[in-house]
C-alpha cells in the first residue's frame, strides 16, 4: 500500500511544478513583445509594418484606404515628373513632338500632384509612359532617384485615374511615403499550445531610415526584444537619395555593422530580411552585373549545398548574407559584450508578398517564442 502512494506524491510534485512553470510562461507572455523595424530608406520597413496590419490588424480601414489614394497618385506623379526632368539631364530625346510636348506640360505642371487625374493629365502621362525615351530613360534609373515602385503604378494610370478608384491591398502595398517621426502597432499572435497556450501580445516601432531620421533610434532602443533590420538586395547598383555618392548597398551593411554592435542592442534578438529578392532578380535577369558595383564578387562561389551554383540570383542573395555574416563574427567592440553569444537569422523576403511574409514572420513568431522559453528555463 505505502508503495503506492510515493509514485502519486512524486506525481504530485511534478504536476506543481509544471504549473509553476506555465505560471512563469504566462507572465512572461503578458508582457508585450517590442520589435523594432530597422534599415536604410526603402528597404521595406513601412511595407512589413503594413503587412501585420493584413495579417494580424484585419486590414485597412477607410480612412487608410482614401489616404493611401491620395499616396498613390502622388507617386505616380513623382514618378513620371522625375523621369521627365531625367531625360534633360541624360540628354535622350523624346520619341515624337507630342511627347516632348507633354514633357514640358509635366515640368510646368510642378512637383505635386493633382487631387483628382483629369483627362488631360492623364492623357499627357500615357503620351510619355508610351514613349521609348521615357522608357530608356526609366531601365536607366539606377542612375537617378526613381521610387520602385514606378513602372508598378505608372502601367495602371488609366485605372488609378477613375474617380472611384479604390487601390486594392497590393497597391496599397506598393505604394510608398518617407517614413519621419516613429510609427508603431499593436498586434496579437496566438501562442502554440505546446508553449502554453493564449495569445502574445507584440508592438512594432517603424523608424525613418534616412540618415537625418536616425539619431530618433535612440529613443526606441530600450526594452526592444528583437530587431527586424531589414536590407534590400535590388539596391547594389543604387546611391542614396540624400548622398549621390554612396552606393546603398554599402550604406546599409555599415548600418548593419552599427546596430549588431550597438551596446543598447546587445541582448536583443537580431533577425534580418534579406528584402526585395524580386527586384534583384529581374535586374540580373536583364543584365545588370553585381561585378560592376562589387568587384570582389567576381571570385565568390557557392557550394551545391547552398543553392545553385550556376545561378546569378543565388550567388548574389548569399553574396550579400556572407558579408552580415563577417560583420557577425568580428570581434566584439566592447570588452563586457566579450563573452555574450548572440545569433543572427536571415530569411530572403518580398515585403510586397503577404503569402511570403505570413510565412516568415511565422518563424520569427516562434523563434522570439522559444527564445523567450529558453530565458526562463523551461527549453
Amino acid at each position: 500500500m505505502l508503495g503506492c502512494i510515493k509514485p502519486r506524491n512524486e506525481e504530485s510534485v511534478r504536476s506543481k511544478q509544471l504549473d509553476k512553470e506555465l505560471q512563469i510562461v504566462h507572465r512572461q507572455f503578458e508582457k508585450a513583445i517590442k520589435i523594432l523595424l530597422l534599415g536604410t530608406a526603402e528597404s521595406g520597413k513601412t511595407t512589413i509594418l503594413q503587412q501585420m496590419k493584413i495579417l494580424h490588424i484585419n486590414g485597412f480601414t477607410r480612412e487608410d484606404i482614401i489616404h493611401k489614394t491620395k499616396e498613390i497618385r502622388q507617386n505616380i506623379h513623382e514618378s513620371i515628373y522625375e523621369l521627365v526632368v531625367q531625360m534633360q539631364k541624360l540628354q535622350i530625346p523624346y520619341d515624337t513632338t507630342q511627347s516632348r510636348k507633354s514633357g514640358e506640360w509635366i515640368v510646368n505642371f510642378g512637383k505635386h500632384s493633382p487631387d483628382h487625374f483629369v483627362d488631360e493629365y492623364t492623357d499627357n502621362v500615357v503620351t510619355l509612359w508610351n514613349d521609348n525615351g521615357i522608357r530608356e530613360c526609366y531601365r536607366r534609373s539606377n542612375e537617378f532617384y526613381l521610387i520602385d515602385s514606378a513602372k508598378y503604378f505608372l502601367d495602371k494610370l488609366e485605372l488609378v485615374a477613375h474617380s472611384d478608384y479604390i487601390p486594392t491591398t497590393d497597391d496599397i502595398l506598393h505604394s510608398r511615403k518617407m517614413t519621419t517621426g516613429i510609427n508603431q502597432i499593436s498586434f496579437s499572435v496566438k501562442i502554440p499550445k505546446s508553449m502554453g497556450g493564449g495569445s502574445q501580445e507584440f508592438r512594432m516601432f517603424d523608424v525613418g531610415g534616412q540618415r537625418d531620421q536616425r539619431n530618433k533610434w535612440l529613443q526606441v532602443f530600450e526594452g526592444i526584444q528583437a530587431v527586424l533590420f531589414l536590407i534590400s538586395c535590388s539596391d547594389f547598383d543604387q546611391t542614396l537619395r540624400e548622398d549621390p555618392t554612396q552606393n546603398r548597398l554599402k550604406e546599409a551593411l555599415e548600418l548593419f555593422s552599427g546596430v549588431w554592435h550597438n551596446r543598447f542592442l546587445s541582448s536583443s534578438g537580431i533577425i534580418v530580411f534579406l528584402n526585395k529578392q524580386d527586384i534583384m532578380e529581374m535586374k540580373i535577369r536583364n543584365g545588370t552585373r553585381m561585378e560592376d558595383y562589387y568587384p570582389d564578387f567576381k571570385d565568390f562561389k557557392i557550394s551545391a549545398n547552398e543553392g545553385n551554383v550556376f545561378d546569378e540570383c543565388d550567388r548574389l542573395r548569399l553574396f550579400i548574407k556572407h558579408k552580415l555574416i563577417n560583420v557577425t563574427q568580428q570581434p566584439a567592440r566592447r570588452l563586457s559584450r566579450a563573452h555574450t553569444q548572440r545569433e543572427c537569422y536571415y530569411h530572403f523576403t518580398v515585403a510586397t508578398d503577404t503569402t511570403n511574409i505570413r510565412k516568415v514572420f511565422n518563424d520569427v513568431h516562434n523563434m522570439i517564442l522559444t527564445d523567450n522559453l529558453t530565458s526562463v528555463g523551461l527549453i
